[in-house]
């Protein structure tokens, strides 16, 4: 039995249980532990589901007596009649409904998923229009009242042009336009992309200066 089985086996015994996860960046999520897949791991945290890549899970425990307890889950589920539920299936189920991610920082982001492809996904946001992120670098995922959405798929600017299979391809097509990558936190991050070459990302900040990234951390990137 390999590593990955005897994880899913130690954790599935933790199912319907009240636990506490701790992902990256630091921050616990807290909730009832309703399922758990080879790549995903399903928390109802009392109003809503949230759904967790295990790449980004880096502690698991009971939460403890003194914490609130969480009424058992109710409302929408992204589950649906998988007989295994997986990371990609979540992310597919989820296209075309109103979901709040979280990828950098500390401010989530709202909008819809309107395509999942090889190794990223499609994400538009009203504030954002059309956002590109790596499947890597998506920390949880979760659901709003679809019958109380601030923005409608409709009202939003989508990118009509067809996204490229695979992530650095789509980098690619940004070529020799301005591009801001993780939301703009690190000014290093913002300027116009010059090429992407030899698995690295060459950017020429406002300042004129040449920035060279590694595409494996970048979380993500849109054209402003």
């Amino acid at each position: 039995m390999n590593k990955e089985r005897l994880f899913l086996n130690s954790v599935m015994q933790l199912i319907n249980q009240q636990i506490m996860v701790k992902v990256t960046g630091g921050n616990f999520i807290q909730g009832i532990f309703t399922d758990i897949g080879n790549d995903i791991l399903v928390l109802f945290d009392g109003q809503r589901y949230r759904y967790i890549p295990l790449i980004h899970v880096h502690k698991i425990k009971l939460s403890s007596q003194e914490e609130e307890e969480i009424s058992q889950p109710t409302g929408n589920s992204l589950i649906q009649q998988e007989k295994e539920i997986s990371y990609r299936s979540i992310l597919t189920n989820a296209k075309g409904l109103f979901t709040e991610i979280q990828v950098s920082g500390k401010q989530p982001l709202y909008g819809y998923i309107t395509g999942v492809l090889s190794d990223y996904f499609v994400f538009n946001s009203p504030i954002y229009q059309t956002v590109y992120i790596p499947l890597t670098h998506l920390k949880w995922l979760t659901l709003h009242d679809q019958n109380a959405t601030p923005y409608t798929i409709t009202s939003l600017p989508i990118q009509t042009q067809n996204p490229s299979r695979s992530f650095e391809e789509q980098l690619k097509k940004l070529e020799d336009n301005l591009v801001v990558f993780d939301l703009g936190e690190d000014q290093d991050k913002i300027g116009l992309l010059k090429k992407i070459e030899n698995n690295l990302i060459e950017l020429i900040t406002a300042n004129g200066e040449t920035v060279i990234l590694n595409p494996a951390h970048v979380k993500s990137v849109y054209v402003p």
